[in-house]
């Protein structure tokens, strides 16, 4: 294995870090409350950082939402990469990548997911789709939903057609989130009639298809709850070191030291685990077993990271004004989208028992 991004990776990284730490600033957040930064998405968009996704991999999404994370930029970019530019990219038809793919490229077009699949959504003979999911990230913004129904077949929804209802909700973290209520809607087979796929080489059919678009997605909310872990870690040790209490900085209690490590080794954990199944994916191996190691770590590691972060400023990480609580409620969503670790645990433990009766 081997983990060093490509040059073409690291220029996208800096360029996000770039545009992330300029535009995601404590007062932009907070003047957008709930929704979505419109400014700060059409600024990634035009500077190609979507486009690049599909020429930088997998693992340079995870790169790129460890920068988001880090400032917790409210922006469609992990659904509308991983449920639509990569998801069509690798398993659309020709003719479904040359008419979806250019709009999501530039930014006038935003998908999302819902995911992982429930079964309260069918489909029948002729594709008209019904049901509901309580709840989708980003689905506020959307114009194209990936979904998928009880026999895991994936369907693309354009969020615009009739039968289609989007109800806001809102969630732990301001994600943009909504019910979404299908009434019939005649949706898109995702690689075409009878779960045909295209040429990506990830691709496959029926089940298969969704569980490699649900692998993908875990790893690359793993990446971004690297990010989101990291940005509070560097505000704890920023405010610890120079607060002090009794004529010296907090950071020199060894109470203070020792929780920080621990969530330093946390942070490192989740973003190993990360690169790893991403790197396998962009190599072609298998990696689902991975993807749910990076999951399981994202959520079990990711909340002890948060709390962390918010207990080591003390008084002030009580304060919902506060960068740091941002943080938090990021945190705890992205467990609780994830699943928790208990049900991630049991899925890979299943996994692992089958590949090791074959």
């Amino acid at each position: 294995m081997d983990f060093t991004p490509t040059e073409e990776q690291t220029a996208a990284q800096g360029l996000a870090a770039q545009i992330f730490g300029d535009l995601a600033t404590h007062e932009r957040l907070a003047a957008a409350g709930t929704g979505t930064d419109t400014e700060l998405w059409k600024e990634l968009c035009a500077a190609g950082l979507t486009a690049a996704v599909e020429e930088i991999g997998l693992l340079g999404l995870v790169l790129l939402l460890e920068e988001q994370g880090r400032t917790t930029a409210q922006v469609p970019f992990a659904v509308t990469c991983v449920y639509g530019l990569l998801a069509i990219a690798e398993h659309g038809t020709d003719k479904q990548r040359e008419r979806l793919l250019p709009p999501l490229r530039d930014g006038t077009a935003v998908a999302t997911g819902a995911f992982p699949a429930r079964d309260g959504l069918r489909a029948d003979r002729e594709g008209r789709l019904s049901g509901t999911v309580p709840h989708v990230p980003w689905l506020r913004d959307a114009t194209l939903v990936l979904v998928a129904d009880a026999d895991r077949e994936l369907w693309i929804v354009r969020t615009a057609d009739p039968g289609v209802a989007v109800t806001p909700v809102e969630t732990t973290a301001p994600w943009s989130a909504a019910r979404l209520a299908l009434d019939r809607v005649t949706g898109e087979r995702l690689g075409g009639p009878a779960g045909r796929t295209g040429t990506g080489t990830n691709s496959a059919t029926g089940t298969a298809v969704y569980g490699a678009v649900l692998a993908a997605s875990r790893t690359a909310f793993a990446g971004l709850q690297a990010g989101v872990c990291t940005g509070s870690l560097a505000r704890a040790v920023a405010h610890t070191t120079t607060r002090e209490q009794f004529g010296r900085p907090l950071s020199t209690n060894q109470g203070v030291l020792l929780r920080a490590a621990d969530a330093h080794m946390d942070t490192e954990a989740i973003r190993v685990t990360a690169y790893e199944a991403a790197w396998r994916h962009d190599k072609g191996l298998p990696y689902e077993a991975q993807a749910l190691t990076a999951a399981w770590w994202a959520s079990e590691a990711g909340k002890r990271v948060v709390h962390a972060g918010q207990h080591l400023h003390g008084g002030t990480g009580a304060d919902l004004d506060h960068p740091v609580h941002r943080h938090f409620l990021w945190g705890r969503q992205i467990d609780a989208y994830l699943g928790c670790g208990s049900e991630v645990l049991e899925e890979l433990g299943q996994l692992l028992v089958k590949e090791g009766s074959q």
